[in-house]
């Protein structure tokens, strides 16, 4: 199983930028896909995920109504459009796959199965 993310980098407060993710050697529509963050000397946090197959969203508070995450099962990749984005954003964010139990699983890494190596967001003036 691979996940790999592209598409992080440094940009101004205010700015945009597209992660994606793209997955391979497993099921894709079989899972939850999910976005978590960690920044230096803080925890690993959920940012968002969705249900590849029904297309469920889920966004962490501080993100909601700046990111939005979206699926292309025909490619086996998720993208996570980040807009608006602050310097609180930055850390390095992760791509992962599980199948959390719950809509309220979706919070926790310790639900996701497998992960990507990570690509760092940086937001800086």
């Amino acid at each position: 199983v691979q996940l790999v993310e592209s598409g992080g980098g440094s940009v101004q407060p205010g700015g945009s930028l597209r992660l994606s993710c793209e997955v391979s050697g497993l099921i894709f529509e079989d899972y939850i896909i999910g976005w978590f963050r960690q920044a230096p000397g803080k925890e690993r946090e959920a940012v968002s995920s969705i249900g590849t197959r029904d297309s469920s969203e889920f966004y962490a508070h501080p993100v909601k109504g700046r990111f939005l995450i979206s699926s292309d099962n025909a490619k086996n990749t998720v993208y996570l459009q980040m807009n608006n984005l602050k310097p609180e954003d930055t850390a390095v964010y992760y791509c992962s796959a599980g199948y959390p139990p719950d809509y309220s699983d979706y919070v926790d890494p310790e639900q996701f199965d497998y992960w990507g190596q990570g690509t760092q967001v940086t937001v800086s003036s």
